[in-house]
């Protein structure tokens, strides 16, 4: 993680809200696309930090992630769905996942068939120790913007994940 008197350099070379120098960020398609690629592949990087430092896999914080995420209870079918595996390649994470101590599967219905994936307390412990550093530098970046302009964001950021939510595995 870079220090405050790293990112107080990349602050003063880009301007207060990230942008070079000049009339202000760019706002094309190409200037977004390499902003979400690079915020991308630094999020992927702690992530695979996150998975060596737990011995998981890079798909089982995926699947973490959307199991702490998801606005009802996550099952194995709507991960499947949500990850883009087989069936068999789900059941593979799940159990690892459940092994390692960080998910446990629920039957909270009367149908016993049906298991939901649950975010196991301690392990929500060791996820927030190790990415509080990510949580201070984003209330860093966000320390830097108004009220109105983090709602555009927050609304710009939401828009964009629905549209992409739309797209199948080919992009399409």
């Amino acid at each position: 993680m870079a220090s405050a008197q790293d990112r107080d350099g990349r602050e003063r070379q880009r301007g207060t809200h990230g942008a070079a120098d000049g009339p202000g960020p760019g706002t094309d398609l190409q200037s977004f696309a390499v902003l979400l690629r690079r915020m991308n592949g630094e999020i992927n990087r702690l992530a695979h930090g996150f998975a060596g430092d737990q011995g998981l896999h890079a798909t089982d914080v995926a699947a973490l992630a959307a199991i702490l995420d998801a606005e009802e209870p996550m099952t194995p079918g709507r991960l499947r769905e949500h990850l883009g595996l087989t069936s068999g390649a789900v059941t593979a994470c799940v159990d690892r996942l459940e092994r390692a101590g960080h998910i446990r599967r629920v039957r909270e219905s009367a149908d016993r068939r049906v298991v939901h994936l649950r975010y196991a307390a301690d392990a929500m412990a060791a996820a927030r120790a190790y990415f509080r550093p990510l949580a201070e530098a984003t209330e860093s970046a966000r320390s830097r913007f108004t009220d109105d302009e983090l709602a555009t964001v927050a609304r710009f950021l939401g828009a964009l994940n629905e549209e992409m939510s739309l797209l199948g595995p080919t992009g399409r």
